[in-house]
């Protein structure tokens, strides 16, 4: 995709999420049958109602910009229920296999939140476009470089110093 404006941006990012909470809802049930607890179980079958329910979320906030959010693949996502069914196949006592899939779903847990700041998917998503918007608006109506690059090239350290 050739990304030409920050609403471009934007709508990646919306099918990034929307890819996850996809992958997620495929994985949980399996994570949930490989439980031994009925707490755990329960725990992950919880998520899943969740998951469900950010899915809506994005799917209303899709058809409020008049776009699909199909057709791409939360590579991180994938990473991580790669890691965590990797996990469901060890040779491990149930408490022991309990702890591994609890690791695994706060590693998941993690990345939603990155996602999402612990907001609802619209209004997390509304807030970040308007600040990139005004900050490029900012950046672009100055004659600096934009701070991050500033910081990232001030912080460098040109290769031929390293030993």
């Amino acid at each position: 995709m050739k990304f030409s404006s920050l609403h471009d941006l934007y709508i990646e990012q919306l099918k990034d999420l929307h890819s996850a909470e996809t992958q997620l809802t495929k994985a949980l049930p399996i994570m949930a049958k490989a439980a031994n607890t009925p707490e755990l179980q329960s725990a992950f079958t919880a998520h899943l109602k969740e998951t469900k329910e950010q899915l809506v979320r994005l799917n209303q906030i899709a058809e409020k910009l008049g776009k699909s959010l199909k057709g791409h693949t939360c590579a991180a996502m994938k990473a991580l229920i790669a890691e965590g069914s990797a996990w469901m196949e060890e040779d491990a006592a149930p408490e022991l296999m309990d702890a591994g899939l609890v690791a695994a779903a706060q590693r998941v847990e993690h990345f939603e939140m990155a996602g999402y700041e612990e907001e609802a998917a619209e209004e997390r998503l509304t807030t970040l476009a308007k600040s990139i918007n005004v900050e490029a608006k900012v950046w672009h109506l100055s004659s600096q470089t934009p701070p991050a690059v500033c910081r990232y090239h001030r912080d460098a350290t040109p290769a031929a110093s390293i030993k």
